[in-house]
């Protein structure tokens, strides 16, 4: 992602997508979200992880959706 919100090292929950500084897969909030918690549910669960990374994942995830439909 081009602000950073996400990296990838093969050292880090073995190459998994991951919120940068922290090593809480990306795949954990989809899953939160995909069962019917909040952000803020998933925040409260894994509090190394901001409110500003997951927003701006969001917003990234939105956009290259948008764009592979157009």
């Amino acid at each position: 992602m081009e602000n950073q919100v996400i990296s990838r090292d093969p050292e880090i929950m073995g190459g998994a997508p991951v919120f940068v500084g922290t090593r809480v897969p990306v795949q954990t909030l989809l899953d939160y979200l995909e069962g019917g918690e909040s952000i803020g549910d998933f925040l409260e669960g894994f509090p190394s992880v901001t409110r500003q990374q997951v927003i701006a994942f969001l917003e990234e995830a939105k956009k290259r959706v948008l764009e592979s439909i157009s």
